[in-house]
């Protein structure tokens, strides 16, 4: 670490922090893994304000000082790690402090600062990150996470017409395998094509996690909310599970018979889950 100079933020990390990043660069390495995650694709953020004790100690100004596109006094204060402009995940899975950043929101939430000493640029979609984490906070997620990601199966079924119905491709997916039911029992949300980085598709989005945690990008990505990344993970993962049983289906010349209506719904029972179908 280096030491306090002009310009400069030093920023600690205790032990609670490196075991979050190291759960970081490991969601991160199954996203490579996946093959969800081409090129740059993709994104993280993960509130890390509650693991902060004493470790950000500001000496003068920060090297990197951008103002909000706009004011969300909801999240000063809070520290957030994000992953880097145009960096790689399999990148981000070595070493996330490497390609991404711990940044800062100021005390009057009008500017965020890049704490983190090596001064990488955070991703270009930290706007609607921002955005989708003061939502989780207004809902009471202190921790929360919002995890981007680009899964084939499921980006696939969003350029088919019939399944711009949200309740009918979830529904289709519940159907697949029992653990959709009981790991994504809110099913999946939609959100018709807008261009990536905007504060619409933010707002858009932000509409569907009233009732969703997981939602679609119509032919782009997919995006998972929680308070643990590993979970995230696991919300996307099994739904696309669940495509490619749908998908393998179809391949090999049949329509899968799926779940019945009451097999659904004696799972829901079983589980105390209020999915009505």
């Amino acid at each position: 670490m280096n030491e306090p100079n002009e310009n400069r933020v030093i920023f600690s990390l205790n032990e609670e922090l490196i075991n979050e990043l190291d759960k970081i660069a490991e969601v991160a390495d199954f996203l490579w893994q996946r093959g969800w995650a081409e090129a740059n694709g993709g994104n993280i953020s993960v509130n890390l304000t509650h693991l902060i004790d004493n470790s950000v100690q500001e000496f003068t100004t920060p090297e990197i000082t951008i103002k909000l596109s706009e004011p969300l006094p909801g999240l000063a204060g809070n520290l957030f790690y994000v992953t880097g402009a145009g960096k790689r995940m399999r990148d981000v899975a070595k070493s996330p402090l490497d390609f991404g950043s711990l940044i800062r929101i100021t005390d009057d939430g009008q500017r965020f600062e890049v704490v983190s000493e090596n001064g990488v640029k955070p991703t270009s979609e930290l706007p609607s990150h921002l955005m989708i984490q003061n939502f989780l906070r207004r809902r009471g997620i202190q921790h929360g996470v919002v995890l981007h990601t680009h899964p084939t199966e499921l980006i696939a079924l969003t350029h088919c017409p019939p399944f711009d119905d949200a309740a009918k491709l979830s529904r289709i997916l519940w159907s697949m395998i029992p653990e959709t039911i009981v790991l994504v029992p809110r099913g999946l949300g939609i959100v018709p094509y807008i261009l990536t980085g905007t504060p619409q598709l933010a707002i858009q989005t932000i509409r569907h996690l009233e009732n969703h945690d997981v939602v679609m990008w119509e032919k782009h990505g997919t995006l998972a909310v929680g308070d643990d990344i590993g979970h995230c993970f696991d919300l996307i993962d099994t739904l696309t599970k669940s495509a490619k049983i749908y998908l393998a289906a179809k391949t090999a010349g049949f329509e899968p018979q799926g779940l019945t209506q009451e097999q659904m719904a004696e799972l829901a029972r079983a589980f105390g889950l209020p999915t009505e179908f």
